[in-house]
């Protein structure tokens, strides 16, 4: 049981709960009462169901974790998620934009999907599940219109291009982006701080204003988060 459950000070859609070991864990308010998606605890207070959210299988709870100051996803939104996967981070977020709002769902590889699909979005109305290789977006554009954020957690060389070629089909002017950086992903044989730097180099080459980079260790390794905002035309 929950000892305490507080809406997070700064980001709408954000929860702390208080535990009755005395720790404090991160939360969204589960969409889909009584499932969960990868075994994350859940926990009820006031009648409210919650999803403990862990950040050691999600870059967005290890972000926040870590100092991040600026969530662009909230309430309402319109989101587009690349490598959404199995879900275990799209369903936090479809939690978070809740019946409002609607995550897009964009995943390459059929076995994850399908987990997605029967496992996550059969059971959450504000999800769509896409087939799909997020490095050519003009193959889904007619399934998702424009949104108010994108969201990109691709294992793939040029994260960084593929984000901003979805951004110029589907982002609204003035729109957000976070995006997280795997430099393994990129290319092995260089540091870290070299393949941030470049990605990020592309982010401003292709019109983004780049408000935060937090280094999400030790829930990843050589990872970032990155969060930018599309410059409007």
């Amino acid at each position: 049981m929950a000892v305490d459950v507080k809406p997070h000070p700064r980001f709408p859609g954000i929860y702390w709960v208080a535990l009755e070991d005395g720790t404090r864990r991160l939360a969204t308010k589960n969409l889909s009462p009584g499932k969960n998606v990868y075994g994350e605890r859940l926990v009820k207070f006031r009648g409210e169901e919650y999803r403990l959210w862990d950040p050691y299988r999600s870059k967005f709870a290890a972000a926040l974790l870590k100092g991040l100051e600026t969530v662009p996803i909230q309430p309402g939104h319109e989101v587009l998620y690349l490598g959404a996967a199995s879900g275990t981070t799209a369903s936090h977020v479809s939690d978070i934009v809740g019946d409002k709002g609607h995550v897009y769902c964009v995943e390459f590889a059929s076995r994850s999907i399908r987990e997605l699909v029967d496992n996550v979005c059969a059971f959450r109305y504000n999800m769509s599940p896409i087939l799909a290789d997020a490095r050519m977006p003009e193959r889904y554009s007619m399934l998702v219109g424009k949104v108010d954020d994108i969201y990109c957690d691709i294992a793939q060389p040029e994260q960084a291009r593929v984000l901003a070629d979805n951004a110029d089909l589907f982002l609204v002017d003035g729109g957000w982006v976070m995006l997280a950086i795997k430099a393994q992903s990129i290319d092995v044989t260089k540091e870290p701080s070299e393949i941030y730097e470049r990605e990020i180099n592309i982010m401003k080459a292709r019109g983004f204003q780049v408000k935060e980079v937090v280094h999400l260790e030790p829930y990843d390794k050589a990872h970032v988060m990155i969060v930018a905002k599309k410059e409007k035309t």
